[in-house]
């Protein structure tokens, strides 16, 4: 192998040696565990856009783990989606850590230790191409996610983290109920050659294949916080932290990923008798989120509780391209999933900063003094308030545009148009309602003795995740065709099994 051949695994490697360097380092000056964590987050970008770059010409990276051929060995599987989702992730990664470093990894034990094996987990859910590993690596970062968002404590944290523990265990085991199925029924649990031998499902276990398909689907849509599974993300996401709560915003991205991949792959149209399992249930499934999502929006009393319900709306977004599973579809998914994850973890910063500044009302709905810095704030939330809205010129109005023209050829077309319109507007009547209460219906003038003014540093990360979302609109014209290349790549799965199965021992 040459070295680029190992450029694969570095993104679970790096993250994974940075966690065990920080626990190490445990002791040692704040300063130095914070210099560590930001290198090592920071030198994920970089590594994702060699992989982007290398995976845009159509190729597959196949890394074969001691060099045991698939399906006998573990592969990690680079291709177009892939490069997409360990990009997205590591510029989320770098602008939640940044927004950190200003005091808030201070609130509890090892935050920088769980951060890195967070990122370990989620970037090895991407990489691997072995339904055994995912679930190996959902569950590092389920336990990453657990210490972080009881990071700093507190009634309400412990509370939400009780109901995401308990719920995530229960995932957990239906997950092991379905790959011990599968892998029952197939012998294997390589992704590429499940592929194989479910399409030559025998009649007698065509039933016992689906039952662990569904199970494995329900495990997704918890992940994903897909309805009805979605009641535990709210809490978790509006009592935690703002950084860890920036970083969560990719979380269920995970498990719509899982979606896709899976289900392209391993039910898709060449799957034979198995063929197509979530046509019935994903598409509207997925409207119904988007729509109950929204009222969460509209009823919300804080603008974290806000964000959280904009993040469950927006899966329903997310999820209704992919269901519809035309090229064009799951091409306007792919655009807008970094577009939903930007915005959410800007929405999560932005609110802390808000709640720094109004003083005990924090970022609740009600009226009160004049917050400090009310100007700068009160500008950056009209952005992210037209970014979470999906209005134009801003790249949510491009992925719902793509997703509308996708769907005039589905026989869903009138749902799908009149739940995106109607979600569109009733989230702009909220966020609009929420900018009056917090910087309009004030009285009297901000009192310095219990506000905190928003500093350069805070609002930094902010801007910086808006640039992101500004580049999304400035490079549409490429990102947009490489979401449709993602696309065809993934509807065409015979490519990534040829990749993974076709290699020389």
């Amino acid at each position: 192998m040459t070295s680029f051949a190992h450029l694969p695994i570095l993104p679970v490697i790096l993250p994974l040696l940075a966690g065990i360097a920080l626990l190490a380092l445990r002791n040692r000056s704040l300063m130095l565990q914070r210099g560590v964590s930001l290198f090592a987050a920071l030198a994920l970008v970089p590594l994702a856009i060699a992989l982007l770059q290398t995976a845009s010409d159509g190729a597959h990276l196949v890394y074969a783990l001691g060099n045991w051929v698939a399906p006998y060995g573990i592969v990690l599987v680079v291709d177009r989606l892939t490069a997409w989702m360990l990009l997205t992730t590591s510029l989320l990664a770098v602008f939640a850590l940044l927004y950190a470093i200003r005091g808030s990894d201070t609130q509890g034990r090892h935050f920088h230790v769980l951060f890195q094996l967070q990122l370990f987990g989620l970037n090895g859910a991407f990489l691997t191409g072995d339904l055994f590993n995912l679930f190996v690596f959902f569950e590092i970062l389920l336990l990453a996610s657990y210490g972080l968002l009881l990071h700093g404590g507190g009634r309400n944290r412990v509370k939400a983290g009780l109901h995401f523990v308990v719920i995530n265990l229960v995932g957990s085991t239906l997950f092991l109920f379905a790959v011990g199925t599968l892998y029952g029924v197939t012998g294997t649990l390589n992704m590429a050659d499940l592929s194989v031998k479910l399409a030559q499902t025998a009649p007698e276990n065509r039933a016992l294949v689906q039952s662990a398909g569904l199970l494995l689907f329900a495990v997704f849509a918890l992940k994903a916080a897909l309805l009805p599974l979605y009641l535990w993300l709210p809490a978790a996401y509006a009592h935690t932290s703002a950084p860890v709560a920036a970083l969560f915003a990719i979380m269920t991205k995970v498990g719509a990923y899982s979606i896709l991949r899976v289900y392209s792959l391993m039910f898709g149209d060449a799957a034979g008798p198995v063929a197509n399992l979530l046509d019935a249930w994903l598409a509207p499934l997925a409207l119904v989120t988007l729509v109950l999502g929204m009222l969460g929006v509209l009823a919300s009393t804080s603008l974290r509780q806000q964000a959280a319900y904009l993040v469950v709306a927006s899966i329903g977004m997310l999820l209704l391209a992919f269901g519809l599973g035309t090229v064009d579809a799951v091409a306007a998914g792919l655009y807008y999933l970094p577009h939903t994850t930007f915005t959410a973890a800007a929405l999560f910063l932005l609110a802390d900063a808000i709640s720094r500044a109004r003083g005990p009302l924090a970022d609740r709905f009600e009226s009160g003094p004049a917050m400090a810095g009310a100007r700068v704030l009160g500008g950056l939330f009209f952005i992210v308030a037209i970014a979470s809205a999906g209005l134009p010129p801003l790249s949510g109005f491009l992925g719902k545009f793509m997703l509308l023209k996708a769907a005039t050829a589905s026989p869903l077309m009138i749902w799908v148009w009149s739940a995106v319109l109607v979600a569109g507007l009733a989230g702009m009547i909220a966020l609009a309602r929420s900018g009056s209460l917090l910087f309009y219906r004030t009285h009297g003038s901000h009192d310095p003795a219990s506000q905190t003014p928003p500093t350069p540093a805070a609002l930094a990360p902010i801007f910086g995740l808006l640039l992101l979302i500004v580049g999304l609109v400035v490079w549409a014209g490429p990102l947009s065709s490489y979401a449709t290349a993602t696309a065809t790549q993934l509807l065409t799965p015979q490519l990534y099994i040829d990749a993974v199965l076709g290699r020389a021992p």
